[in-house]
């Protein structure tokens, strides 16, 4: 998960979602240098700051504060700004026993001196995707902590070190976590290489025994697709329904579809624009709507009106997390969704190989990097508003038909959803008992009806952009 900036409150803190697997940043907006930092089981306050000789960078200091609940996140805020305070005059406030040697001016860069240079030329100021920063940051700041204050030439010197930290992250973080972090730690020392002379010349990841990789197979074919929309059709979140059903029609990585914003749509243009997929804003690129995407859209604005009205202003896929939209995609296997992710990424690909669409144009649809010199000349958004649309048009139309194409039977709750316009799904929602939910369920999902009926004036003066698309309307007067 990217890192995360917001006002840190006792209340934002515990709203925090852990993230299994992995840790991610929330920054305070208040106080530079003071964060969170949320793993998959606990949050810790920390700070970090450069401690400075004579203007000069010497290391970066991050340091723990307390588990969150120790401290009341005002507490660890003025505890925070006490420690940043001594680090600014130049004294390191952590314990003697806690400290690593500095390198001094003239000898090589530390680990964490040529990660932090590597992140600004090569990262930030080439503008690489926040996912991408936040992948390294995570390698160097996690996984190769322990190494962050030592001098590179003690690790391009021993070698062995790095082979033997390879395997430990192999046993304890698995496998491809641990070729992954060698490759982040390849190219920076590399890149290091180029200003240091005095590093070895020979990257000390020769000495690795790379663990062996192949590429996923998850993905469904046509066949499969029906089982999978009734499982669809069974989430309850009717947002999370339509993210999952969005990413398999488009084709696309779930974390840039997750931060797409309103103005990022162009339903008279029909296409929705991703200014910061993977590789960055020079791989930005604009996704060509068919008629079922187009359709998923508008029942996805009409539900967030209601569910979620302050995050749907901004937000096209929105939430209750604190940063406003969907966070965190994944539903469990065995009982919920078999397939999400980059699941549908890989099924959008086997689905469009069935529909007939050539692989240049499977290329141009999922932003791949085009092979070959020849295809290097075709301009793409030349081809977006009619030659693309109609290749996107023909593999949604084989999704959907599949599932409830001609002679196909759904069950009513399928048929519900994709066969009904998006006013009715929202007045029946609008509609149901919250008696009946809570004997059916839970006290909590009564409440949420509860707040969807005391939302239901606000749904009588929806704009009329957000109505449902001309394929839905109906031809005589709408009923109010």
């Amino acid at each position: 998960m990217a890192d995360l900036s917001l006002p840190l409150t006792d209340k934002n803190v515990a709203a925090l979602p852990h993230a299994p697997g992995s840790q991610y940043r929330a920054r305070d907006t208040d106080l530079p240098g003071f964060f969170v930092l949320v793993g998959s089981r606990s949050k810790g306050f920390y700070i970090q700051g450069d401690l400075r000789d004579q203007g000069r960078r010497v290391h970066s200091i991050t340091m723990k504060i307390c588990e969150f609940g120790d401290l009341s996140t005002r507490d660890a805020r003025a505890k925070a700004k006490g420690l940043l305070g001594e680090i600014a005059e130049g004294r390191d406030p952590r314990p003697k026993d806690d400290r690593k040697p500095a390198t001094k001016p003239g000898d090589v860069p530390t680990l964490s001196e040529a990660w932090e240079r590597y992140k600004l030329v090569h990262l930030v100021r080439k503008k690489r995707s926040p996912a991408t920063v936040a992948c390294y940051a995570d390698h160097f700041e996690r996984l190769l902590v322990d190494w962050l204050e030592l001098p590179l030439s003690v690790l391009g010197e021993e070698p062995r070190l790095v082979s033997d930290k390879h395997d430990t992250i192999s046993r304890e973080n698995g496998e491809a976590m641990a070729n992954a972090a060698m490759r982040s730690f390849r190219a920076v020392y590399n890149h290091a290489r180029k200003t240091c002379r005095r590093l070895p010349a020979e990257n000390p990841t020769f000495g690795v025994d790379w663990n062996p990789q192949k590429r996923r197979d998850t993905g469904m074919g046509v066949r499969d697709l029906p089982a999978w929309f009734e499982q669809l059709a069974a989430i309850e979140n009717p947002i999370r329904r339509e993210f999952h059903l969005f990413t398999l029609l488009s084709g696309s990585r779930p974390t840039a579809l997750k931060e797409s914003q309103l103005p990022e749509l162009d339903l008279m243009g029909r296409v929705l624009n991703l200014p910061r997929p993977k590789g960055g804003e020079d791989k930005a690129f604009d996704i060509p709507l068919s008629r079922a995407m187009i359709e998923c859209l508008a029942r996805v604005r009409r539900f967030g009106r209601v569910l979620y009205p302050d995050a749907s202003r901004t937000w096209l896929f929105p939430s209750d997390a604190p940063c406003g939209h969907i966070v965190e995609h994944k539903e469990d296997r065995e009982d919920d969704l078999s397939h999400w992710g980059n699941d549908l990424r890989q099924t959008y690909r086997t689905v469009a190989q069935a529909a007939g669409v050539s692989d240049l144009d499977i290329h141009l649809l999922m932003n791949h990097s085009l092979p070959g010199v020849n295809a290097g000349y075709i301009t793409r958004s030349k081809l977006v508003q009619d030659h693309l649309r109609a290749q996107q048009e023909k593999i949604s139309k084989l999704i959907i038909s599949s599932v409830v194409g001609h002679g196909r039977r759904p069950s009513p709750d399928l048929s519900r959803w994709l066969n009904s316009t998006s006013r009715a799904q929202l007045s029946a929602l609008l509609s149901a008992d919250p008696d009946a939910v809570r004997r059916e369920s839970s006290a909590r999902s009564a409440l949420r009806k509860l707040e969807l009926q005391a939302a239901r004036c606000e749904v009588q003066v929806l704009p009329a952009g957000l109505i449902d698309p001309p394929s839905r309307r109906l031809k005589g007067p709408r009923a109010a």
